[in-house]
């Protein structure tokens, strides 16, 4: 009987299961070592924790092997569980709190950015008012709003008597009511304050008002809305302005009344005290963030102006390349809100099929729509950019996304612990998926023909030296290497679906995922933001402009390859594999900074699973029913950057911990491959 050492620090969890699966039948001892080291790895378990069952059905189904991670909830959480921070962010700036310094960089910037076009306009209204004589009292209003609204911070706007007296009418106690507070009761009261509530008196001073001076500050306030909201951190201008357009201007000019305030008031309509916010990138609209609300545009604009403008005469190729890359982000956001609310709701299998079938469709539309491109044009070089872009998509995810997790939560927490027997499977899973995918390269290195083109020599010197365009291919045989293209492709999909039905059925007690406050009945089970038939509606809707931008994007890259004073190798191993990852870093980076940096490995390692188990299968199936010429032969520096990749990252996960200078040195790994494919030739197709 061997006799485990719980000493032995410098196992791993990828060799236990190297030797269980290889070496283990053969000789017992290496099997009983192996299975002393999991027993000691099978004590560390991922101490999720989530709020209701929903989310942990989420966690379940949506965060292990083989699924993208999505920080956002798909639940609605209560505004009185959620921190004073993010309480704040969603006030309505009527409410009066302790104050301190008002001059504040953010508030100096609004004056610069803002206030004082702002206040300009209602000096202006302010003359035009007084110019009519009938319109005076509201040329006074404008005359006050303008001070205001130059330095807004620790001012008040007060409700008008009127609005007070039916507001306690219906609601006897609607003063003692916070209104910052988000509960039901006030949303019960806050229609009051909203325009059909405003009394507008039919005065012939208001019709002038309506007529002249309404319009123009309505122009006025709506642009000013329009640019604080797309900067996302100015919020609390929009939300000032939105709420002096929809409100203020509309009620009688004297009840309009602005006071500094040493003293709390629940009679506030409007007061701020701070333009600037850092904490607005967490801001969500029905469980969306506010960026991916703010790129929505983008998308719409860069369709219509691409599939209009067919000969560039308006905009030109390279700026459309650029607009086309850009809109995949905020609809990679949106597939992967839809998935995250499908497998939340749904079981194990539902999720499964969602994730495998969405997943992997999206980040194909752009490799599928530049094969056919590349095929149509009788060319390899979309061929040669595919593959740059996938084996970038594993590089990237391997090494980037994990390392700048560990740098940035490194900073805040000095030692960061996870699930090491989790990140042992992705990596053992890792090395199968990395090793099938590159096996027909290997396979045409060992039994192929190296055949060179392009060599001549000087006519008049035949002793010097040849000349040659180094244009060099492998005669592959055959007769074996389809069927052991076909053969791969074939069982990388089966090790995913054993790695999915490992980690979400028959060992999830790994994960451990716990429920917080199990008896409180509200909190155990959540609201769920969308329903699985708006959650589907999304996912197709997103799925299909997916494929609209993709096709933008190989249809506008030529020029770029064509001009490009850089490899195409460095274009396709950045841009195109990297930017649609863009949600899945800052998803990593918050997984980190909240001390989970299990999750941020994981979401890096899951990716770079699927691309090599789920999409490059689905392409050479693509293939075989459409032959569009992809072959599944990498150039060296693919083979290599990614194999010493996946034997880095194992090495660094060895022993379960992660700082910022384990992270430090996955990123400087990475910066040299992306400096190799910098300096790389292009590919000769191109």
């Amino acid at each position: 009987m061997l006799v485990c050492d719980t000493s032995w620090k410098t196992s791993s969890i990828f060799l236990s299961y190297f030797f269980l699966v290889l070496a283990g039948p053969f000789h017992p001892f290496v099997w009983q070592l192996g299975v002393c080291s999991l027993r000691r790895h099978h004590s560390m378990s991922l101490w999720g924790r989530a709020e209701n069952e929903v989310e942990a059905n989420k966690l379940a189904n949506n965060y292990r092997f083989g699924f993208r991670k999505w920080k956002s909830h798909v639940t609605e959480r209560p505004i009185e569980d959620r921190s004073d921070i993010v309480r704040e962010l969603y006030s309505e700036l009527n409410f009066v709190r302790p104050q301190g310094s008002l001059i504040t960089c953010g508030n100096i910037a609004y004056l610069i950015l803002f206030g004082w076009w702002i206040s300009l306009a209602y000096l202006l209204v302010c003359l035009l008012m007084f110019l009519t004589i009938i319109g005076v009292p509201y040329g006074k209003l404008c005359w006050k709003l303008s001070c205001y609204f130059l330095w807004p911070f620790g001012k008040s706007i007060l409700k008008p008597r009127s609005l007070v007296r039916r507001c306690c009418v219906k609601f006897p106690h609607c003063e003692a009511i916070p209104e910052e507070s988000d509960s039901k009761e006030v949303k019960e009261s806050t229609p009051l304050l909203m325009p059909p509530s405003v009394p507008i008196e039919c005065r012939v001073s208001t019709y002038v008002w309506l007529l002249l001076g309404y319009p123009l500050l309505g122009l006025i306030h709506s642009l000013a809305c329009f640019l604080s909201w797309i900067l996302v951190f100015t919020i609390p201008v929009a939300k000032m302005n939105a709420r002096t357009l929809a409100i203020i201007l509309l009620m009688p000019p004297e009840d309009v009344h602005i006071h500094r305030l040493k003293k709390v008031d629940d009679q506030v309509l409007l007061c701020c005290y701070h333009a600037f916010n850092w904490y607005y990138y967490k801001y969500t609209l029905d469980g969306i963030n506010v960026f991916a609300v703010n790129l929505l545009p983008l998308v719409i604009t860069t369709l219509v102006v691409g599939y209009v403008d067919t000969e560039n005469q308006f905009v030109s190729s390279e700026a459309k390349f650029a607009a086309a890359v850009s809109s995949i982000i905020p609809l990679s956001y949106y597939i992967g809100m839809g998935i995250a609310s499908i497998s939340a709701q749904s079981n194990f299998a539902v999720g499964a099929v969602v994730n495998a079938t969405f997943g992997s469709i999206t980040e194909m539309t752009f490799y599928i729509t530049a094969l056919l491109r590349g095929h149509k044009a009788g060319t390899k070089c979309y061929e040669e950019i595919v593959k740059a872009a996938l084996t970038g998509t594993l590089l990237g995810c391997i090494l980037f996304i994990p390392g700048i997790s560990m740098i940035i939560g490194g900073f805040k927490h000095r030692e960061q612990r996870f699930n090491s027997r989790s990140a042992g499977v992705s990596s053992a899973l890792l090395f199968i998926s990395v090793g099938g995918v590159f096996a027909p390269t290997l396979f045409s290195k060992a039994y192929g023909s190296l055949v060179c083109a392009g060599c001549s020599s000087s006519q008049a010197n035949t002793s010097g030296p040849f000349t040659c365009l180094l244009r060099c291919s492998y005669l592959l045989y055959g007769l074996f290497s389809r069927p052991l293209v076909y053969t791969i492709s074939v069982l990388l999909p089966s090790a995913y679906l054993i790695g999915l039905i490992f980690t979400l059925k028959t060992h999830s007690h790994i994960y451990d995922i716990q429920v917080s406050d199990p008896t409180n009945h509200k909190r155990g089970h959540g609201t769920v933001h969308w329903s699985r038939l708006r959650a589907l509606s999304v996912l197709i809707m997103a799925t299909l402009l997916m494929a609209a931008c993709a096709d933008l994007t190989t249809e506008h890259i030529k020029p770029i390859l064509d001009h490009s004073a850089i490899s195409q190798y460095f274009i396709g191993v950045t841009v195109l594999a990297m930017v649609p990852e863009i949600p899945e870093i800052f998803n990593g980076i918050q997984f980190a900074l909240q001390n989970n940096i299990s999750l941020s490995l994981e979401a890096g390692n899951c990716i770079a699973v699927q691309v090599c188990m789920i999409q490059i299968p689905l392409l050479i199936l693509f293939n075989t029913f459409y032959d569009v010429g992809f072959v599944l032969l990498f150039s060296d520096l693919h083979l290599w950057a990614s194999i010493f990749s996946v034997i880095v990252v194992n090495y660094i996960f060895m022993d379960g911990k992660s700082d910022y200078f384990q992270g430090t040195a996955l990123v400087v790994v990475y910066l040299i491959l992306l400096a190799l494919y910098f300096f790389a030739p292009s590919p000769h197709a191109c």
